[in-house]
This record gives structure tokens, C-alpha cells and sequence, in this order.
């Protein structure tokens, strides 16, 4: 089912050409669009599902095709139990989104419908991209449909928001460029053939200089997209000014695409830098925790308050997976879905609330419950989910990834100084959580609780039937997530422990020298004017056909378990 990963990724694009062709004055046609192609893309990922078994080495439902065979780029799609549920997420909320902005997005409705259409296709190629270059084309897709989201139809300083979006993000991606294209070059010195592979990159072995230099760029890219403290500036801002339907994609998506990326490409790809610089990133992440943490206490501001605490959250995940343990790392992936479906849904009730008032200042509202108690009801479980409370999904990735930070000092990494502090790591962490009860609670009681003084308020009306269909599926997922996490950890964990077996075996097979070379190479041993990898080819056969397997595809148990 190879074409299940294109279709997937492709059909929401083949809705915004469709949208383009209808009268620019049918608003009620072009929502209609917009809403059943996302459900359409949606029930189509779910033939992802069909036959996915975690437990196969490698990716599964591949795709890989010729594109530009000249400089080695490849149409190269697949799938594994790290992106699945990525990927699932971006095509469960694509609906939700597009049903959520049906009455706030009144003006320009067929260019919004395609802006968001063009992005979904962008965010789910990324998370399915197995070849650089065709990463790289779907991260920069990203970046125009999500700037003119907040550009076009944001608040009052929408232009400020968008414009320092998209600097901090091209700064980060024209960096990751010019990395990926030196690995393109040094996979080309190792193995005489050009190619954009993940699989030979991840094979590919650099000095421990060259090593640091990549990773800092590849870091830098993902850092920015989390964000991680101190370069999440660009956040509260776009996140404020972006209408409601954009806030929900930033933070449920968008944000993954960074901690996404350092599992995927940065992690694996650079392990003596990992091994160098982690400490530095883990102690950013516990900055961005508590920083994030006391300034979301001290918002007035619905929006502006979730918007920090989303730098808090992705602190936790960054934290998780530079433990490089799979408790953790599980965590961390488990907490980027929570992230997700409870962020997302508290911009949601923001936008209710914001379309009744017109204003998202705390002191503008107090004893709402009584006069919306069905939306008082959704908005107490995604504030209860975002604290971390059993039974809901945010306490699932919260306690793995504490759990895998507390038992990090026990890993084959232990020689390394970022696991020597990991118990003072996980009690900084858990201060968070803490944090994170006390500011999501006082906020509660602000807006919901106590009497309802505000004349203004006395006759909000509660939710609407199509409010209620927006805010009931996330309403499950967030239970889902919290009651039956074995439905998604059976899938995420086998790949998650290939990913830290083949860093092990790259980190132990140590850096390259002068010149770089393939992992199993041996470095003495290039015949002159010979690829050293070329008794592993079929003669005529493109790269990224190899037979030879990268480690990552290894069987679970072999080499060492971290």
C-alpha cells in the first residue's frame, strides 16, 4: 500500500487547486471544500494503519521514486511508529480546524481554505520525508501558507507576528541547507555516488569537528521551530495575533516539526556532537521549563498565557529525548500528541470566547460557569489534560519522560557528563509540572469560577451544536490518550529503540579522521579510484536502492540496548 502515503499527502493539495478553480463569492461551497477534503485526508491516513505492525525493521508503506536522478534526489516516503501517529495527529485536527474557523474567517474565505490545505500537505510530507532534500522542500512548504494565516487574517499586529515568524524560521532552515547539502557532498566522497538518502546519511560517518558544525546548524533550524529558550520570542507573538485556526496549527503541528527533527535527523545523525553539546541543550530545556512556567504565570492574557506554557511543555519534550533512553524518549513523543490535542483545544475555547467578547483578558470575565457550564465542562478537561492529571493525556508523557530522566544515569551513555546530573534534571522538570498546575488552575478560576460581575458576560449564549462537534473529539482524544496509552506506545516503542540502537553503534564505531566513510567501512581501505560501498550496489541501481541495511532498520535486541 505504497500509494496510501502519497494520497495521503497529496490529496488536501489537490483540494487547494480545486478551491482556486471555485468563485472566490461561494463561502458557503469553499468551506464546505475545505472541511470534506480534510476528512477525506483524514480517513485516507487511516489506511496508514492497515497491516502497520512496529515490530517490522525499517519503515513500512515505502515509496521511492526517481525525482531528480541526476543530483540523486528521490521521491522517498515512509513511515514508522515515530512519525504514525505524527502524522495521524496533523490529519485528525486538519478537520477540526477547518470546522473550528467556519464564522471567525469571514473575509477571504477561498484563499484561507487553500493556505491551510497547502499546509497540511506540507506538514505531512515532512513527517514522511526519507529523503533529505525532499524534507527540506516540505519544511520551507510550511512556512508561506503559515505566514499569510498570521499575516492576513491575525489581530492588530499581525504583520510584526508574521514577519518575525518567518525570519527566525529562515534563518534556521537556510542553515539546515547549507548542512544537509555538506552531508550530500560527504556522502558523495564515501561512496563515489550522489545522494540525499536518510539512510546513507545516517550511515555516513564525519570527524567529531565536522560532526559539530552540522549539528549546530541542524539543532539551530529545530530549536527555533520548538522553541527552545532562549528562541522562542518569535512564539508569543504569533501566537497572539494568528486567528484561532492558526494558533491550533502552530502549537499542535508545527511545533513537533522541531523535536521531530532532532530525533529523526539531529540525534541520530551526530552523536559525538549530541554527546558534547546535550548538557547545554538539557539545560536550556529546563530554562525554557521554568522560564516559561513563571512568565505564563504572570499573563493576563488568555492566549498569551497557553502560548508560554507552551514553551514550558516543549521544554519536557526536549528534555525527554536528550535522555536517549526509550522510557524517555517514548515520553517525549507521547507528550508532543498530549501537547497537541490539550494546546489545541484550549485555543480553541479561547476563539469561543473571543468570538462571544471580543477580548481574552482575564479581568474582562469571572464566573463563567454558570452561564456556559457546557463549556466551562470542555474547558476544565483541557486545563486539567495541560496540568498533567491521570486519567488525561498529559500525564502519560509527563511521568515517562521523568521517569526516563531519573533512570538515564544507568544507560551505556553514563561516560557522558549530561547523565551525571540527571536526577538534579528530573527534580528541575518536575518543578514545572508543578508550575504548570499552579498558573493553568489560577487561570480556571479567573475566567470560570466565582460571581459573574461583568454586565457584559450575563448573556453569553453557551456552546453552539458546531462548537460542541469541534471541541467532542478532542474531548475523547484527550481521555484516549490518558486511558489507553498501550495504543500508541506499542507502535512507538520498537521504533524508538532501533533509533537508539543505531546511535549507539554509530557513537561506538567512533568519529572519522581526515576523511569521511560509511558505517562498517573500514577506514583504511579504499581502492584507488573505487566507491569504497561499491560491492554493496547492484550495477546501475540508484543509491537509495541499496540492499544493505542502514542500523536504524536493525532488529530489536541487536547490539546494545540503551
Amino acid at each position: 500500500m505504497s500509494w496510501i502515503l502519497t494520497l495521503t499527502t497529496f490529496l488536501p493539495l489537490l483540494g487547494a487547486l480545486v478551491c482556486l478553480l471555485l468563485p472566490r463569492e461561494e463561502v458557503g461551497l469553499l468551506r464546505g471544500v475545505g472541511l470534506s477534503v480534510a476528512l477525506l485526508t483524514f480517513l485516507f491516513s487511516l489506511g496508514i494503519l492497515s497491516g502497520f505492525n512496529g515490530q517490522t525493521a525499517g519503515f513500512l508503506h515505502e515509496v521511492d521514486l526517481p525525482w531528480v536522478q541526476a543530483l540523486g534526489i528521490r521521491y522517498h516516503l515512509g513511515v514508522d511508529g515515530i512519525s504514525l501517529w505524527l502524522v495521524l495527529l496533523t490529519t485528525f485536527l486538519m478537520p477540526v480546524v477547518m470546522l473550528s474557523s467556519w464564522s471567525a474567517i469571514a473575509d477571504k474565505v477561498r484563499e484561507f481554505t487553500v493556505a491551510a490545505l497547502v499546509l497540511e500537505t506540507g506538514m505531512i510530507g515532512g513527517f514522511l520525508a526519507l529523503d533529505l532534500f525532499l524534507f527540506y522542500v516540505f519544511f520551507e512548504v510550511m512556512l508561506i501558507p503559515m505566514y499569510f494565516i498570521i499575516g492576513v487574517w491575525g489581530g492588530e499586529r499581525r504583520l510584526y507576528a508574521a514577519i518575525k515568524f518567518v525570519l527566525y524560521t529562515m534563518v534556521g532552515s537556510l542553515l539546515l541547507l547549507v548542512a544537509i547539502l555538506y552531508l550530500y557532498v560527504k556522502v558523495h566522497q564515501a561512496t563515489g555516488t550522489w545522494s540525499f538518502a536518510y539512510a546513507d546519511m545516517q550511515r555516513l560517518v564525519l570527524s567529531e569537528r565536522e560532526q559539530l558544525y552540522c549539528f549546530a546548524a541542524f539543532a539551530l533550524a529545530f530549536c527555533i521551530k520548538v522553541p527552545l529558550f532562549p528562541l522562542h520570542t518569535w512564539l508569543p507573538d504569533a501566537h497572539v495575533e494568528a486567528p484561532t485556526a492558526g494558533s491550533v496549527i502552530l502549537a499542535s503541528v508545527l511545533l513537533k516539526y522541531g523535536t521531530y527533527g532532532l530525533l529523526r535527523f539531529a540525534l541520530p545523525l551526530f552523536p559525538h556532537a549530541v554527546a558534547e553539546v546535550g548538557p547545554l541543550l538539557a539545560a536550556l530545556s529546563l530554562a525554557g521549563i521554568i522560564y516559561g512556567s513563571l512568565v505564563a504565570y504572570a499573563q493576563r492574557d488568555i492566549k498569551k498565557l497557553i502560548a508560554y506554557s507552551s514553551v514550558a511543555h516543549m521544554g519536557i519534550v526536549v528534555l525527554g529525548l536528550l535522555m536517549l533512553n526509550t522510557k524517555a524518549v517514548n515520553g517525549a513523543i507521547y507528550q508532543m500528541l498530549a501537547h497537541g490535542i490539550s494546546t489545541g483545544a484550549l485555543f480553541l475555547c479561547v476563539g469561543v470566547l473571543y468570538e462571544r467578547r471580543h477580548t481574552r483578558r482575564m479581568e474582562e470575565f469571572g464566573g463563567l460557569w454558570a452561564q456556559m457550564p457546557v463549556f466551562a465542562g470542555f474547558f476544565l478537561i483541557f486545563t486539567l489534560a495541560s496540568v498533567g492529571l491521570p486519567g488525561l493525556c498529559g500525564f502519560v508523557g509527563e511521568f515517562l519522560v521523568l521517569a526516563g530522566t531519573m533512570s538515564a544515569g544507568r544507560t551505556a551513555f553514563a561516560d557522558v557528563p549530561l547523565f551525571g546530573k540527571a536526577h538534579l534534571y528530573a527534580a528541575l522538570a518536575a518543578t514545572g509540572v508543578v508550575l504548570g498546575a499552579v498558573y493553568m488552575l489560577w487561570m480556571f478560576q479567573r475566567v470560570m469560577l466565582g460571581p459573574n460581575e461583568n454586565p457584559k458576560n450575563r448573556k453569553l449564549r453557551d456552546l453552539t451544536l458546531r462548537e460542541g462537534m469541534v471541541l467532542t473529539p478532542m474531548a475523547v482524544m484527550a481521555f484516549w490518550l490518558g486511558l489507553y496509552p498501550a495504543t500508541f506506545l506499542r507502535d512507538m516503542n520498537p521504533a524508538v529503540h532501533r533509533t537508539l540502537v543505531a546511535f549507539k553503534e554509530k557513537y561506538s564505531a567512533g568519529a572519522a579522521d581526515a576523511e569521511p566513510r560509511m558505517l562498517g567501512q573500514d577506514k583504511n581501505k579504499k581502492e584507488e579510484g573505487q566507491p569504497p560501498a561499491k560491492q554493496d550496489k547492484e550495477e546501475g541501481q540508484p543509491p537509495a536502492q541499496q540492499p544493505a541495511q542502514p542500523p536504524a532498520a536493525s532488529p530489536p535486541g541487536t547490539g546494545a540496548t540503551p
